[in-house]
């Protein structure tokens, strides 16, 4: 791939403003030798004002998503693109998040530029089990475990039964969920259906990716080989 287009779909800016930077002298090689628009240098060797290029496609990280930010560049107010490199959310293919966080649930979110991947994770067949950690209103009472495991709960305004899920109660008003799905707010409706209100909603990991406790809210990195092959862990 010509610099040019690398450095556009890249997030760079568009072609015309790339090839002005190019000219502009802003684009070397780890030496400091300035490339041309038509180079095709290897990537790890570019610097763009002397800094390495942003990685290639396809790109895979992990986000510590926040409370009050929501998951689409379109949305007004706080996104979660906001804590990103602004250039992030320009690069072609688009970095989409596999599966999106609602405004005031925080934790583990992954986003990927890469869409077979992103529908694979996604996918109930996949077996991406999602696990929630949740702060109550009210003290469980019981029932809620057998209910959300029984693959009968209907949610309001719903005419499809939830894939059975499971919940393990740690502590008076505090439980774990797992989710073989990802339906509108389901955690919060299933407690709901129970009778009961969630205050606080966190995800804390996706297959067998846990959100890292060296990862602060707000905070975002790549995810390693490791990571990457824990997700269809099961």
């Amino acid at each position: 791939m010509k610099l040019v287009k690398l450095l556009a779909n890249l997030g760079y800016g568009s072609r015309k403003e790339v090839q002005r930077l190019i000219r502009a002298g802003a684009v070397t090689d780890e030496g400091g030798c300035v490339l041309g628009g038509n180079d095709f240098p290897p990537h790890a060797s570019i610097r763009f004002r002397g800094e390495p290029l942003d990685p290639p496609f396809p790109l895979l990280l992990m986000l510590n998503k926040p409370d009050g930010y929501t998951c689409s560049a379109d949305d007004p107010g706080s996104t979660i693109y906001d804590l990103l490199p602004p250039r992030f959310a320009l690069r072609n293919p688009l970095l989409s998040p596999v599966g999106r966080l609602d405004k005031d649930t925080t934790g583990l979110l992954i986003l990927t530029d890469d869409g077979q991947l992103l529908h694979k994770i996604i996918h109930p067949k996949s077996g991406c089990l999602k696990t929630y950690h949740a702060v109550l209103d009210r003290p469980l009472e019981g029932h809620e475990s057998a209910l959300f495991a029984s693959g009968e709960l209907v949610l309001r305004n719903e005419a499809k039964p939830l894939l059975p899920a499971a919940m393990e109660a740690l502590g008076e008003r505090e439980a774990r969920v797992t989710l073989h799905e990802g339906r509108y707010h389901q955690v919060r409706r299933m407690f709901a259906a129970a009778g009961n209100h969630v205050l606080t909603l966190r995800r804390i990991s996706i297959g067998g990716l846990c959100l890292p406790e060296d990862l602060p809210e707000g905070e975002w990195r790549e995810l390693t080989a490791t990571e990457r092959a824990a997700i269809f862990q099961l």
